[in-house]
């Protein structure tokens, strides 16, 4: 998460800029209430309701659940959101979405993780897109079209990712009664959906490539290299996938969710190096 979101702060003012420390402090001051009040706070009221038992991912064994877990993790959200008083317009407000974004994913009533397609598009848009965006925000610098089109991307990408997040939850999920979109979709056409969710987000990157003037320089040719490779990092663990999952169990559909996570980190430092490295 804290390295999704200083995606946006490097395009804003660039790897250079980010080295001489230009407008550091507003990103430090976002990247804090982001990660730690936002998206600490989106993780403990998820844990509050959901009472996970089973593996979820990094927390093999969960422990019980605090009792006031979630009166704590909606104070730090509300902490956040006053403390972004202190950044530009555009962060306030990309907090203020997420914010009721996050209530709505996990608290019932509305509960919409429960709801296949609404859990999908929640997190397509806040982490895949809002988050970078924060970063950029921050700053307070004008978004021009080429990098909004590499903030939309990520969209897409996400897209691509929160599928294979659930595959190996299968179980637990449906036990819950949690209508979630890999259940509804099934493993095949979940995994093929994130496929043709990933084709788009390099399509939408190379535009954004396009849109920024890259040609045939060499440093141009280096940044198309670069996005070939990231596009590849992703073709390496969807198509495996894609072709073999009839037969994986649980522990194996996991290890490609975390190959999935490191196909991620690999377009974030290629979006780094391509429009926050300028010659």
């Amino acid at each position: 998460m804290a390295g999704h979101t200083a995606v946006g702060y490097l395009l804003a003012v660039g790897v250079a800029g980010a080295w001489r420390g230009v407008l550091l402090g507003p990103a430090v001051l976002a990247l804090i209430l982001w990660v730690v009040l936002l998206n600490g706070g989106t993780l403990a009221i998820n844990s509050a309701f959901d009472r996970d038992e089973g593996d979820i991912g990094y927390l093999k064994s969960p422990p019980p659940v605090p009792r006031y877990l979630g009166l704590v993790a909606f104070a730090l959200m509300v902490g956040g959101q006053l403390a972004s008083l202190w950044l530009p317009p555009g962060f306030r407000w990309a907090y203020a979405i997420c914010f009721l974004l996050s209530l709505a994913y996990s608290v019932p009533p509305v509960r919409l993780k429960a709801v296949a397609g609404a859990d999908w598009l929640i997190n397509m848009w806040g982490f895949g897109t809002l988050t970078p965006y924060a970063g950029y925000a921050a700053t307070g610098r004008p978004l021009d079209l080429a990098h909004g089109l590499v903030l939309f991307a990520f969209c897409p990408l996400f897209a691509s990712l929160y599928p294979l997040t659930q595959l190996y939850q299968f179980e637990e999920d449906r036990q819950r009664g949690d209508r979630t979109l890999a259940l509804i979709l099934g493993m095949r056409r979940s995994l093929l959906v994130a496929a043709l969710a990933a084709v788009l987000a390099f399509l939408v990157l190379a535009a954004a490539g396009v849109r920024a003037g890259w040609g045939t320089r060499p440093a141009d040719l280096a940044r198309w290299g670069g996005l070939a490779l990231a596009a590849a990092a992703w073709a390496r663990v969807l198509g495996p996938w894609i072709a073999h999952h009839r037969t994986m169990k649980p522990d194996q559909h996991q290890a490609g969710m975390y190959a999935a996570l490191g196909a991620w980190a690999v377009t974030d430092v290629v979006v780094i190096l391509g429009w926050g490295v300028y010659s």
